[in-house]
């Protein structure tokens, strides 16, 4: 079940930071091996009209995860996520969507890219899967969102892309997508926030800082744990309050407080949407077919200039 709603919190475990290291010349290995039939993925152009107009802070403060609630957190828990303080969230913010004629919403962070114009997210919270309808509708994204307010404006996307292989079956190592963003104000999201690296996934042990939107609370939360190997071979990361709404949080290590940023290696999705219980939750292995989908997203980033019809600017 995905998790996207509004927000919770539970305090964490710290640790000495984990470093990522051989990212270049494996990624390079991998994807050669990966990239021989491969199936290429279509970016969507994502009709933006309207959609800051829909979002108005009745529809925001009203906005649902795609699930009801996960269940209890276990006791006994290590680590209880807490209320993330002013702009600790900065590469992070609620995205708002509409599916089936109702208010959801997830959580994204910008990623870095040539265009400067590009988040990562869950693809269940921008494509239904398999028999879910293909695009969410009237999607937006607010940094820093809190109760209501839009601190950093309000953003539409251009395009929109997932993989084939979850939006024709929904397949949990797939439940990755990206959001190329439309200038605002004269600026790309990166100029105004900066933005996390991609890592590709490697190992299942890392130290690493998450932040979303839970279903709880109007604010982000945030918790740092360690990651493990999960039964279903996916990441897992164990921290309390994550519950629905908090799809798409960023698995960040290296995690420098003076910049706000580091290296993304997981994200809130995969295996039952990311995990049933709140105090439990998985993430799709960044490997070298989910690097390919994101060097598609970077080439749809370089072509902001051409949005084309139904991607028109506001």
């Amino acid at each position: 079940m995905p998790k996207s709603g509004q927000v919770g919190g539970r305090a964490r475990r710290r640790a000495a930071a984990t470093v990522v290291s051989a990212f270049v010349g494996t990624f390079a290995a991998l994807l050669t091996a990966a990239g021989c039939g491969a199936i290429p993925a279509a970016a969507h152009r994502h009709p933006s009209q309207g959609a800051v107009a829909y979002w108005n802070r009745s529809r925001l403060l009203g906005a649902l995860p795609f699930i009801r609630e996960r269940a209890a957190p276990a006791l006994g828990q290590s680590a209880i996520s807490h209320i993330a303080g002013p702009r600790q969230g900065l590469r992070i913010g609620a995205l708002f969507v509409r599916a089936s004629g109702r208010d959801h919403f997830c959580t994204a962070s910008v990623v870095a890219s040539p265009g400067k114009n590009l988040l990562i997210t869950a693809a269940h919270c921008i494509n239904g899967g398999k028999g879910g309808h293909g695009y969410r509708k009237d999607i937006v994204f607010i940094p820093d969102y809190r109760r209501g307010q839009a601190p950093d404006g309000v953003w539409t996307p251009a395009r929109l892309l997932v993989a084939p292989q979850w939006a024709h079956s929904s397949d949990p190592a797939y439940d990755v997508g990206f959001v190329v963003l439309q200038p605002h104000d004269g600026k790309n999201i990166q100029q105004v926030l900066g933005a996390n690296r991609l890592g590709i996934d490697l190992h299942y042990r890392y130290l690493v800082h998450v932040t979303g939107y839970p279903n709880s609370s109007n604010s982000p939360i945030t918790c740092v744990n360690w990651t493990g190997k999960s039964k279903n071979a996916q990441l897992e990361f164990d921290c309390a309050g994550y519950t629905g709404g908090t799809s798409g949080s960023p698995w960040v290590i290296s995690f420098s407080l003076r910049s706000r940023t580091g290296t993304i290696v997981g994200l809130i999705g995969g295996y039952q949407d990311g995990g049933n219980k709140p105090a439990i939750s998985y993430s799709p292995l960044l490997d070298a077919a989910i690097h390919q989908l994101y060097r598609q997203a970077e080439a749809e980033s370089r072509n902001q200039d051409d949005l084309g019809p139904g991607s028109m600017p506001f």
